[in-house]
């Protein structure tokens, strides 16, 4: 993880917690019931989450209370627009862009002396099946301020009610409590101290409940895909619900998928595609056993590149050429079928979303399709950066660095 630190790639976008913040940021973990973290200084996204503070509670997902509660803490507004690093649904970080949108300003005055715990409350105390998850279709954020700055507001503005009622501004035990207010919290006439719960529509979604579930709507017919086998096959059991079940691997997923106009794939623009190009590289290294230069050399270079793919056997060479040979032959006649010549991982991994998919669902497809088939490192970093991590560490050390470079090259252009 430390190439990708520096690379720029892992950490960025994290804003510090320390001095007084952190004594906040507890504050908030207490009204969660988690005890205070030993931490002086640590890092948190933009929901709140805190990998040392993870590291330290020995839960990833300590801001969870239960697959159905999720909660988020803003103690800066430097958090608007960061990165969430931990997202349990797919929706997290647009939750979080609408709050600091609605409530910029307010967040600002509060973060001054408090923090924001956020509850992020899908309308369900808890899941007690997959198919409660069907019944998303909106989410609340809920917001409670540490240290009741809310509601101490109420207070002072009650004081200041009262004192300027009738011949009060006499009475020296309102005198008292005006004063011991406004030295315990300040003025806070003029504070922006109250935020109203935000609501948002939910549509088409990921989440990591039941060993992580994709929601399809706005297609032919409703959809959901599992990533569990386990779950998958005690859901398959229910036929009391209208919606079309699938397991991640099966086929049947693939065709549905292109039926509905979800995904599609087109061999012959593809094989001109750097996305091609890196799948084909990373089955070489897949197949390549020993090798006497780096594999980041070999891969960059072209010389190279062809020696080894040559010390390949013959299936080899075919299995990652395939979509050339396909091209090639079906130009000269169309008695080829692509399933004998194109294997079906590449053919997986070549889809993308239809182009008739809205904006706001192309990015959830293209994570159901990284989860499908995860043969580019490009695009399962920047779709499902989980997994992308997970595997990275199991990578050649150079192999490690042709990755890197190829995410930083297409970072600059946003373009797979």
């Amino acid at each position: 993880m430390e190439k990708l630190q520096q690379a720029g790639l892992f950490g960025g976008g994290l804003t510090t917690v320390s001095g007084p913040l952190v004594a906040r940021y507890n504050d908030c973990l207490a009204m969660l019931g988690i005890k205070p973290v030993k931490l002086k200084r640590f890092q948190i996204d933009g929901l709140g989450w805190s990998p040392e503070v993870a590291a330290e509670l020995k839960d990833d997902y300590y801001l969870n209370l239960g697959d159905a509660n999720s909660y988020g803490i803003i103690v800066s507004p430097e958090q608007f627009d960061q990165p969430v690093y931990r997202p349990f649904h797919s929706f997290d970080r647009d939750l979080m862009y609408a709050v600091f949108t609605a409530y910029q300003r307010e967040i600002k005055d509060i973060t001054k002396d408090s923090a924001i715990c956020l509850h992020i409350d899908q309308g369900l105390d808890t899941y007690y099946e997959s198919f409660d998850l069907l019944k998303i279709e909106k989410v609340t954020v809920h917001f409670k301020i540490s240290g009741d700055l809310d509601k101490n507001k109420a207070e002072q503005m009650a004081l200041i009610e009262e004192y300027n009622t009738g011949n009060n501004f006499f009475h020296r035990e309102i005198h008292k409590k005006l004063l011991a207010s406004a030295l315990a919290y300040g003025d806070l006439r003029e504070r922006k101290v109250h935020l109203e719960p935000i609501s948002v529509e939910v549509n088409s979604f990921y989440t990591k409940a039941y060993g992580g579930v994709f929601i399809l709507r706005d297609f032919i017919k409703e959809i959901m895909v599992f990533e569990s086998m386990e779950t998958f096959k005690s859901s398959i059991s229910n036929t009391t619900h209208e919606v079309m079940l699938f397991h991640k691997d099966h086929e049947e997923l693939h065709k549905t998928l292109v039926d509905h106009l979800i995904v599609e794939c087109n061999l012959k623009r593809s094989e001109s595609t750097p996305k091609y190009l890196r799948i084909k590289k990373h089955l070489m290294v897949e197949n390549l056993k020993e090798t006497e230069h780096p594999l980041a050399e070999i891969l960059g270079n072209e010389f190279l590149y062809k020696r080894y793919f040559n010390t390949l056997t013959d299936a080899q060479r075919k299995l990652i050429s395939g979509v050339e040979i396909y091209n090639e032959k079906i130009a000269q006649s169309n008695q080829y079928k692509r399933k004998d010549l194109v294997d079906y991982r590449i053919f997986l991994a070549l889809h993308e979303p239809h182009s008739s998919i809205e904006d706001e669902h192309r990015a959830l497809i293209w994570k159901l399709l990284v989860k499908i088939m995860p043969l580019d490192p490009v695009a399962l970093y920047w779709f499902d950066k989980e997994s992308f991590y997970a595997h990275f560490v199991i990578y050649d050390v150079s192999y490690q660095d042709w990755i890197v470079a190829r995410i930083k090259e297409r970072n600059k252009e946003f373009k797979l």
